[in-house]
């Protein structure tokens, strides 16, 4: 069994490593195409309101936000949340994100059931988020330290790591949808008019997808570690 642990937690760090270099190609082909100019001129706020009234949604408001790669849609407010190198900026990154996130606008505008179902266990996954900061320091060594209790523990760990776990996948088909359909966007609009400005977009957002996909095996690799744990302690 020790094996075993141990191939998880190698699987683990690999994937933290894999998570960290996904993480640093999105930021450098970010700034990459941040510093290639959109030839219309329009700025990412500008797109994302195009987008927008292009698909009829006439109740999202687009808002300037703090920060580099923090652009968001808010379901609950109808705001996109596009960060200062995105909002003024006329670029083919800025375009990419202005669009991608007017793509969740759509999906929750045509009610996209991934959307629904990722919106609907938010707030079970902040509960189970928040509940392993506290579990996590007394998992590892509760089943030989309290028995019957320490088993008890595990199986709550395996829980919430099972929740987050369940979160990231049902992130996936909704990451990718938004994207395709920001793509579609600006190729059908002619946003992206040159295929440079239309292949730079799309490489961004390959690698947005990507730490999505990072995160999402790596949250199974460490539910599939405890839930381990769980059964060897029965």
């Amino acid at each position: 069994m020790g094996g075993s642990y141990i191939i998880y937690m190698v699987m683990g760090g690999v994937l933290s490593m894999i998570g960290a270099f996904v993480s640093k190609k999105l930021q450098s082909k970010f700034q990459t195409y941040s510093q290639v100019p959109l030839s219309n001129g329009m700025t990412g706020k500008e797109v994302a309101e195009n987008m927008l009234a292009h698909y009829g949604i006439h109740d999202v408001k687009v808002v300037p936000h703090s920060g580099s790669l923090t652009d968001h849609y808010n379901p609950k407010t109808k705001t996109i949340a596009l960060s200062e190198p995105v909002y003024n900026a006329k670029t083919v990154a800025a375009a990419a994100v202005a669009a991608h996130e007017c793509g969740h606008a759509v999906q929750h505008d045509t009610q996209y059931a991934w959307l629904q179902m990722r919106s609907a266990i938010v707030p079970i996954v902040q509960v189970a988020s928040k509940a392993q900061q506290y579990l996590m320091m007394f998992a590892l060594g509760a089943v030989g330290m309290m028995g019957a209790a320490g088993s008890w523990l595990l199986f709550a760990v395996v829980i919430a790591f099972g929740v987050t776990a369940l979160f990231s996948f049902i992130t996936l088909p909704v990451e990718f949808d938004a994207s395709k359909r920001a793509l579609v966007y600006l190729d059908e609009s002619g946003i992206t008019g040159p295929d440079a400005e239309y292949d730079g977009a799309k490489d961004a957002l390959h690698w947005a997808a990507m730490t999505y996909v990072a995160a999402a095996l790596s949250a199974l690799v460490y539910f599939l570690f405890f839930l381990m744990r769980y059964a060897a302690s029965k």
